[in-house]
């Protein structure tokens, strides 16, 4: 030690060495970190895996089409398809239920609800833990016979088990090694010798934190699990209001394409009665029994009828469509020109309809009102929770320890073994926010929420009346329909076969031939959406009680897709 009584160390050239090489070391590091991130920024492009090109979403292409012009082309119909299925209401159906693809969207949500379920109620899973620890302590002393140096190392294992009450229990082993080493002076203050110690301090700790108001109890701590549950359920009641809707939808695209089918029949049929009609005016006008201009007439009127094939060719082809695109067959996609040909007739049946039974059949069974009911009970559990949210924080902590020191691992574990050393701890936390608005206020949203699913629950109920008595009115109204249609072809069917003797004899014109002849045809038309419509409205009231025409009943499954 110098005057000034700072003790010379043989090794401080050393020390300011090894300081040196360790801040080079340390900017090495810092350089090499920063130049890593501008290498990731620079190339993150990779990890794009789509990408699109400015000109893709920023330019607008025009559509380009090529004429194609011919002064002389003659109508063209649709005629006879090349290939065609034949389809029964049943096949539909079942078609329907293996390959629409909103109802393989649908059918994967369940899955998707329960894997969230499940996520949640993993949050009691208990969890192991581990911590290694070593450290190398130089510390400079001025003190004879001082620790300059510690050398330790720690390994604690242990296991954190989280309880449904909302507390956690943890066992923690930690097994600690520390190496001491002195240093030893001669009479002129300097380095004489070093000396060492090893000790072994080992603890097992079993610990218990519990709260005791906020956060206390299974229902709280079960709320979330509760409330995915419910939603679970609603996914479930969503996915049968789907199944029922979709099935619907294939029932009236089925008897839309039966009538538009029928139309084009009906259509066709007219133009060849007014073919006949005009190759039978032309042997009149030939033979002097009429004027030309009769056969004008009815050229003018065949023409027209070949328009009305047209349009009723156009509205089949939709009409096919739109039943391929709720089947998705495959080999019988939209694209696809090939014509279905429905098999089953309908089948007009009165019913006899108590309303007040259906009414209430309704109000049970559709998934609206379960969904709503899920909904207040969701409310409820959420209430409950922020009313727990409210209290003061209290929480009870406990731990037991066990120690062991010895200057072997064997004599510490020996002493923590035999419970030489035992610590008990007992301690508690209390938190009481100061007017707590935050968690009133929750509460109180909560509580209005449901509120405002009381009154929605009710309106659902009056719409669901409302949509049951209405599709009651229609299968009525489509009924009486039917029988004013049937009355009506009746009458105009004679009415033409009058009129067409009438014509034989002179007595009226091709003109009032065509245009009975079209009332006949508008009337098979309106049968035939009479008919159709009254089908239709049976799937209505079916969908407004929430259940599906058929003999057969339907069960879903969800997807779990690989």
């Amino acid at each position: 030690m110098n005057k000034n009584g700072v003790r010379k160390t043989e090794n401080g050239r050393h020390k300011t060495a090894v300081s040196r090489s360790a801040l080079c070391n340390l900017f090495s590091i810092i350089c090499l970190l920063f130049f890593s991130g501008c290498e990731e920024f620079v190339s993150e492009e990779e990890f794009y895996t789509v990408k699109a090109r400015p000109e893709q979403v920023k330019e607008i292409d025009t559509l380009k089409l090529e004429k194609k012009a011919d002064a002389n082309e003659e109508v063209q119909t649709r005629g006879q398809a090349e290939k065609q299925i034949m389809l029964s209401i049943e096949q539909c159906r079942a078609m329907t239920l293996m390959n629409n693809l909103d109802l393989k969207v649908q059918l994967i949500e369940p899955a998707i609800a329960a894997r969230q379920v499940d996520a949640e109620e993993a949050k009691f899973e208990s969890a192991f833990f581990t911590n290694l620890d070593y450290r190398d302590i130089d510390q400079p002393t001025v003190v004879v016979e001082q620790a300059e140096k510690y050398k330790s190392g720690s390994v604690d294992l242990g296991v954190d088990v989280p309880l449904r009450t909302g507390g956690t229990i943890r066992f923690d082993l930690a097994d600690n090694r520390t190496k001491t080493i002195f240093n030893t002076y001669d009479a002129n203050m300097d380095v004489n010798g070093q000396d060492s110690t090893t000790s072994y301090t080992p603890i097992a700790t079993l610990s218990i934190s519990q709260p005791l108001l906020r956060g206390a109890g299974k229902r709280v701590n079960t709320y979330s699990i509760r409330i995915l549950e419910y939603q679970r359920q609603i996914t479930d009641a969503l996915t049968k209001l789907e199944v029922i809707r979709v099935l619907a939808n294939a029932d009236r695209g089925f008897w839309r394409l039966y009538a538009a089918r029928k139309e084009l029949e009906v259509r066709q049929q007219e133009y060849e009665s007014a073919k006949a009609q005009l190759e039978q005016t032309r042997r009149m006008v030939a033979s002097g029994e009429k004027a030309a201009v009769e056969e004008l007439r009815s050229e003018a009127g065949a023409a027209e009828r070949l328009d009305a094939i047209i349009k009723a060719e156009k509205e089949l082809r939709d009409r096919e469509r739109e039943l391929k695109q709720i089947l998705n067959e495959t080999g019988l996609g939209v694209e696809t020109s090939t014509a279905i040909t429905p098999i089953t007739e309908p089948d007009p049946v009165r019913y006899e309809i108590d309303r007040d039974l259906l009414i209430t059949s309704a109000v049970e069974n559709r998934m609206e009102m379960l969904e709503v009911e899920l909904q207040l009970a969701q409310d409820s559990s959420r209430i409950d929770y922020f009313k727990n949210q409210t209290l003061p924080l209290a929480t009870l902590d406990y731990s037991y320890q066990l120690n062991g020191n010895g200057p072997t691992r064997n004599d510490a574990y020996d002493i923590m073994y035999n419970r030489e050393l035992e610590s008990h701890i007992v301690g508690m936390r209390f938190i009481a926010p100061l007017g707590n608005e935050a968690a009133k206020n929750r509460l109180l949203e909560s509580q209005y929420r449901r509120s405002q699913r009381l009154l929605t629950r009710e309106n659902r109920r009056i719409s669901i009346e409302l949509e049951v008595l209405a599709a009651i009115e229609q299968l009525e109204a489509n009924w009486q329909s039917i029988l004013a249609s049937r009355q009506n072809v009746i009458l105009a069917g004679r009415l033409y076969e009058a009129e067409k003797r009438q014509f034989a004899l002179g007595l009226r014109t091709s003109t009032d031939v065509l245009d009975q002849q079209a009332k006949f045809a508008n009337a098979q038309s309106a049968e035939i959406k009479a008919l159709t419509e009254y089908q239709i409205a049976q799937v209505d009231l079916a969908y407004a009680t929430g259940t599906l025409l058929g003999a057969a009943k339907v069960r879903w499954e969800q997807i779990e897709p690989k």
